[in-house]
């Protein structure tokens, strides 16, 4: 592929700019982010005591992994980041029985190994030091 790092930066724009989003307007209002959270779970099992410090993190690594997705830093390992957070979404959401919210984190899921199987596909159209 000729273009593949014009290609490659519009298609991880999207889900960039989400999970960019989605941290930015939380981490002005972390604490009351966390009380909703642990409002939102508290017919979970998942105790507590991990629900606080991980809503506290989520909106910190949504910011950094949509940044490095933008600027294409490692990318294959913050994909692999990103779909582990997914995952964990994912399981929350299940906990809790909020199918709507995992068809987002789904969508996000799928769209992000599009991304990497894109990047499997073409990576040896970029230099070295972008291929990771």
């Amino acid at each position: 592929m000729k273009d593949f790092k014009t290609s490659f930066f519009f298609l991880r724009l999207p889900v960039a700019i989400s999970l960019l989003g989605h941290g930015l307007v939380r981490l002005p209002k972390l604490a009351s982010f966390s009380e909703w959270m642990l409002t939102s779970m508290e017919k979970s099992a998942i105790p507590a005591a991990l629900i606080v410090p991980f809503s506290y993190i989520l909106p910190i690594a949504e910011t950094i992994l949509g940044i490095l997705l933008l600027i294409n830093f490692k990318i294959k390992y913050t994909l692999y980041s990103a779909l582990t957070l997914m995952s964990i979404l994912i399981f929350g959401s299940c906990s809790i029985e909020n199918w709507s919210a995992i068809e987002a984190q789904l969508l996000h899921s799928f769209y992000l190994f599009g991304l990497f199987w894109f990047y499997e596909k073409f990576k040896t159209g970029i230099s070295d030091h972008e291929k990771y």
